[in-house]
């Protein structure tokens, strides 16, 4: 077993005010669920999912109503009972107010379940497929923010053997809390869904990294542990810096192993899971449940009731912070996310996701508004706290110059976009800005690459099938003249040989039709 205890650390980071206790001092509370729910179909990392269900269906609360539409895409299925209202074109949690396909369920207020897949409370005993096909089924991604798909997520088949399960339950991003009282509430449920996917991926140990502002959280998983007598799974307390829940942050402080550049923690026999995702593991794999909602923190100054919600997927952002309150007068800005990752949104008619983790409703000192962007100094004080040990000011350079190959060739893909270089930087640059602007430009190219080459490819298929059709033609015209020559000398032969069976006929017809001659009468 790797040292988990080991004063290991990461490059980088920086200290923040982390803001926690605003939003800790209550349990969680369950909202009820709204009149209507709007649905993304792309709530995922990987391909929108496919609706299964028609406008004027009635579905009940865990049905499927879209289906994934590839190995790397989630179902999603309907939080409460009700009617299929609208699929179509919504607004969705994005920063420039992006609108997508959803479906929208109105409630019937009976929230009434339907018929759910067995438990398989004896999963240790059943092929791991079917364990990957009941969180395939469940529609679970990652909750920590990501939302990658967790069963393709598990599936290690023809990779590194995982001899290391990694929990996050660092909750480094400041105000968000719905990871600590998660931890504080359901740690008995955390840890079955650590068994199922220990046993998932074959780990023989578990570190469940936690920062040291969550001393209620560690103990609430100690005492959870002791219960299951499970040796193999280890609480791992480390130091509050941000961004110490990066997966590859993470994994570096718990093993000292080094996730290379554009790999995977497979690659060194590490799988990172996010803590609520195992909890949604465990209600798919013991209790038939799919992921129809989540706890979010809804905090800051700008709400009067800060806490943290057990929401249904698909509530409205405006009916949340109702929920909480409401608005308070300090209000400014309202953030999906915390203040280093999230991002700004234009208004608050937007549904909660499965990658909703905090609605931060900031005051004016909580967001102060951006100074005015001065020239880099080459200070070089972002390259001090990157914690992907990139340098920031190089690729800000070339993405600001659209040159995009070269901002590659500074790794840019292994930016974790944490803000951590913005937060520090003098000049005041928004570089993440910058580094999303390059990278979207970048996929905007490959997507356009994608299509010329299919467009080629396409091109060249016709060219070829035409090529092929005409070759064909001229075969058959071919056959056929050779066809129409032989039937040609065949009838050229046939007139003489019919010519000569006539006369032969003939002469046989004429020998048959001449009488006898008669017999002489012998002695006379």
């Amino acid at each position: 077993m790797a040292d988990a205890r080991k004063d290991w650390s990461f490059h980088g980071g920086v200290h923040l005010d982390d803001h926690k206790a605003e939003s800790t001092g209550q349990p969680v509370r369950r909202l009820p669920i709204p009149d209507r729910l709007t649905l993304p179909l792309h709530q995922h990392i990987g391909l929108s999912a496919e609706p299964v269900v028609r406008v004027g269906d009635l579905v009940k609360k865990g049905q499927l109503v879209a289906q994934a539409s590839d190995y790397v895409s989630a179902s999603i299925h309907a939080p409460t009972s009700g009617r299929v209202v609208g699929i179509g074109p919504q607004a969705v949690p994005h920063p420039s107010g992006l609108y997508d396909a959803c479906i929208v369920i109105e409630s019937d207020g009976k929230d009434a379940w339907t018929d759910l897949p067995e438990p398989m409370t004896d999963y240790a005993t059943l092929p791991t497929a079917d364990l990957r096909e009941r969180i395939r089924w469940a529609g679970i991604v990652g909750l920590g923010g990501a939302a990658f798909p967790t069963a393709v997520k598990v599936n290690t088949s023809g990779q590194r053997p995982i001899d290391t399960l990694v929990i996050n339950a660092a909750e480094c991003e400041p105000y968000i809390t719905c990871d600590d009282m998660l931890m504080r509430e359901q740690a008995a449920d955390v840890v079955e869904g650590i068994g199922i996917l220990r046993h998932l991926v074959g780990a023989r140990q578990c570190l469940i990294g936690i920062e040291d502002n969550k001393p209620e959280a560690a103990e609430a998983l100690r005492q959870a542990l002791s219960t299951k007598a499970d040796t193999g799974t280890e609480v791992v307390v480390i130091p509050t810096l941000y961004p110490s829940g990066g997966e590859k942050q993470l994994i570096r402080l718990l093993t000292g192993r080094e996730v290379p550049s554009h790999g995977l923690p497979a690659a060194v026999g590490v799988l990172c899971q996010n803590v609520a995702t195992a909890v949604a593991v465990a209600d798919a794999v013991l209790r038939g449940r799919p992921l129809i909602e989540r706890v979010i923190t809804v905090t800051g100054r700008g709400v009067r009731q800060p806490g943290n919600f057990r929401v249904a997927i698909g509530s409205a952002a405006d009916f949340v912070i109702a929920q909480s309150g409401g608005y308070s007068d300090a209000v400014r800005q309202l953030i999906l996310g915390g203040p280093m990752m999230g991002f700004a949104m234009q208004h608050d008619q937007v549904p909660v996701t499965k990658a909703t983790n905090c609605l931060l409703a900031a005051a004016q000192d909580e967001v102060p508004a951006h100074p005015a962007e001065r020239p880099c100094i080459r200070c070089g004080e972002c390259v001090k706290v990157c914690p992907a040990q990139l340098l920031p000011q190089q690729i800000f350079w070339h993405a600001r110059a659209h040159d995009f190959d070269k901002a590659q060739d500074y790794h840019l893909f292994d930016c974790i976009e944490c803000g951590c270089c913005a937060y520090v930087c003098p000049a005041h640059i928004p570089l993440v800005h910058y580094y999303r602007f390059a990278k979207t430009e970048i996929w905007a190219q490959e997507r356009e690459r994608e299509k010329s080459d299919l467009a080629r490819r396409r091109h060249e298929a016709r060219v070829a099938r035409i090529e092929r059709l005409e070759q064909e033609r001229k075969a058959r015209l071919r056959q056929k003249k050779e066809a129409l020559e032989q039937k040609s000398g065949d009838s050229a032969a046939d007139p003489k040989k019919a010519a000569i069976e006539a006369a032969m006929r003939r002469v046989a017809a004429k020998k048959a039709a001449q009488p006898p001659e008669p017999e002489t009468p012998g002695g006379e």
